[in-house]
C-alpha cells in the first residue's frame, strides 16, 4: 500500500489590512464659499489644490496631498464665478481634470458634487442638427472617471438617464416652501411661469397650503418668451413664481407683470439656481417682486439687488455627501419626494 504524503497548507491569498474609510473635500473654483460651508459643517478641512487658467486660456489642477484610497468628493457647480476669474466652461473643464487626477492618483471613490448642472438646458433637441449637450457633459463626467454624481434640481429629471453611475437628485424644494411658510403670507397662490414646471409648481403649492395657477408661455427663441395671460385666479392674492432657475431674469419679469396685472396684490419670486446672467440685476430692479429667494448653487456677483434671499444648500448637501460615504439611503433626506418631479 502506497503511503500518502501529507500536503503543505495551503498559502492564505489575503491580507490582515486593516483600513480606515477616508473622506476628503476638495472644491474647484466655480463656488469655493459654498465648498468651505460644507467643509464647515462635515468638521473637515478643504483638501489642498493648486487650480489657475494659463495665459492662453488653458485650465490646470493638482492635488497637493495624497488621496490614495480616499472617498474624494468634489464641490464644483459647473457656473462661472466673477470673482475667481473662471467662465462655465472653466468649471467644467475644472472639473473634469479633477476628477481624473483624482482617478490617476488611486482615489477609492471619485464623487462629482455638481449642485448646478450646466448646459441642463440642453437636454433634447428643439431643431434640427442640434446637439443634445447635456447628453454630452454626463458623458464627459463618466469618461474623466467619476463614480457617482450628486446634483440638484436637474432643469429636467430625465437628465439622470444620461447618465451610467449612478445619480444623487436633489432638491431645494422643502427649503423655500419653508422659507415661505415662516414668512407667514396669506391667500397665497402658486404660478407656474409654463405648463412644464406645473408638476414642480403643484407639489409647491401643496407644501404650503396654497392654490395653483399656470401662466399660459411661448418661447420662439433661446432665452426669448412671451407671456400670455394666466389661468386661475390671483386676483387679491400674495403670487409665488416657481421656476428652477432664474437666467437673465426677462422671463420672470414679464411673468411677474403679467400676474400683477392680472390682480395679485403682492408677487414674490423663488427659484433654487440664480444663474443670473446679463441684464438680470437691471431687469429684477425694474420688476415689482416683493422678493426674489434663491439658493447658493451658484454664487452671486456683486451688485445683486436688495430684495434677493440667498438660502444655504450647504447643510443639505452635507447630509446627501455624509449619506453617500456611509453608505446609507440618500432618498431618506427627502422621504423619497426628491423623484417626484
Amino acid at each position: 500500500m502506497t503511503a500518502i504524503e501529507p500536503q503543505p497548507a495551503l498559502a492564505t491569498t489575503s491580507l490582515p489590512i486593516e483600513y480606515d474609510k477616508r473622506l476628503m473635500l476638495f472644491s474647484g473654483r466655480a463656488n469655493p464659499e459654498l465648498g468651505a460651508k460644507i467643509a464647515d459643517k462635515l468638521g473637515v478641512d478643504l483638501g489642498t489644490v493648486t487650480l489657475k487658467t494659463f495665459s492662453n486660456g488653458e485650465v490646470y489642477c493638482r492635488f497637493e496631498e495624497s488621496i490614495r484610497g480616499a472617498d474624494v468628493f468634489i464641490i464644483q457647480p459647473t457656473c462661472a464665478n466673477p470673482a475667481t476669474g473662471v467662465s462655465a466652461n472653466d468649471a467644467l473643464m475644472e472639473l473634469l481634470f479633477m476628477i481624473d487626477a483624482a482617478v490617476g492618483a488611486s482615489a477609492h471613490r471619485v464623487i462629482a458634487v455638481t449642485p448646478w448642472f450646466g448646459y441642463s438646458r440642453q437636454d433634447k433637441k428643439s431643431a434640427p442638427r442640434e446637439p443634445i449637450s447635456a447628453r454630452l457633459v454626463a458623458r464627459m463626467i463618466e469618461a474623466a472617471g467619476a463614480d457617482r454624481v450628486l446634483t440638484m434640481d436637474l432643469h429636467a429629471g430625465q437628465i439622470q438617464g444620461f447618465f451610467r453611475k449612478p445619480v444623487d437628485h436633489m432638491t431645494a424644494l422643502f427649503m423655500l416652501t419653508q422659507y415661505f411658510v415662516d414668512l407667514g403670507l396669506e391667500d397665497l397662490v402658486v404660478v407656474a411661469p409654463d405648463a412644464g414646471r406645473v408638476k414642480l409648481n403643484k407639489k409647491f403649492a401643496s407644501k404650503i397650503g396654497a392654490e395653483l395657477a399656470i401662466l399660459d408661455k411661448e418661447r420662439p427663441a433661446q432665452q426669448v418668451a412671451e407671456i400670455g395671460y394666466v389661468i386661475g385666479d390671483v386676483r387679491g392674492k400674495t403670487a409665488i413664481i416657481v421656476d428652477d432657475m432664474i437666467d437673465t431674469a426677462g422671463t420672470l419679469c414679464a411673468a411677474g407683470q403679467t400676474v400683477i396685472d392680472a390682480g395679485a396684490r403682492a408677487v414674490y419670486a423663488a427659484a433654487t439656481h440664480p444663474v443670473l446672467s446679463g441684464a438680470a440685476y437691471e431687469n429684477l430692479r425694474a420688476a415689482a417682486f416683493e422678493q426674489i429667494v434663491v439658493t447658493d448653487t451658484i454664487p452671486l456677483r456683486a451688485g445683486a439687488p436688495d430684495n434677493v434671499r440667498v438660502l444655504s444648500c450647504a447643510e443639505l448637501l452635507t447630509d446627501s455627501i455624509r449619506r453617500i460615504f456611509t453608505n446609507d439611503s440618500v432618498s431618506e433626506v427627502f422621504g423619497g419626494e426628491n423623484q417626484l418631479f
